[in-house]
């Protein structure tokens, strides 16, 4: 995850334009879910905003090193002659975060409150080498 977080020096960057290049052409940058990650000492914190969606409705996985959040809102059934003209509002989303292989689901702490949904993703610690003594007689 820390190599998610590495901020860019400047606005504008190569790998800006490379990753824009491989976006989808419809794009829709309003259906992804805006996060703020922060960092303490012993983990990170993702708060997600997630106004209209109910706390059943939510999933959170964790595979492969990958923390995965879904949500899908409940459809309403318009009634005879309703129909959209425009929609903006999406009716599901999902995103994803590398966390690394040593996260479990045990782990993670979620909470959702107000439309906010607050993950707490423990760092996970560098495993060093174990020293293998051999045993003098």
């Amino acid at each position: 995850m820390k190599n998610y977080l590495q901020k860019r020096q400047n606005n504008y960057d190569l790998f800006d334009a490379f990753d824009d290049f491989f976006r989808p052409v419809f794009y829709d940058e309003q259906r992804d879910l805006k996060t703020n990650i922060k960092e303490t000492e012993s983990n990170y914190e993702l708060d997600m905003e997630m106004p209209g969606y109910s706390k059943e409705n939510i999933k959170v996985s964790l595979e492969n090193g990958y923390l995965t959040v879904s949500a899908k809102k409940e459809t309403k059934d318009e009634g005879e002659g309703k129909r959209y003209l425009r929609k903006e509002i999406s009716e599901s989303c999902s995103r994803s975060y590398y966390v690394g292989q040593d996260v479990s689901r045990q782990d993670i702490k979620a909470k959702y409150e107000n439309g906010i949904l607050t993950l707490t993703v423990p760092k996970s610690q560098p495993k060093l080498p174990e020293s293998q003594f051999i045993e003098i007689e």
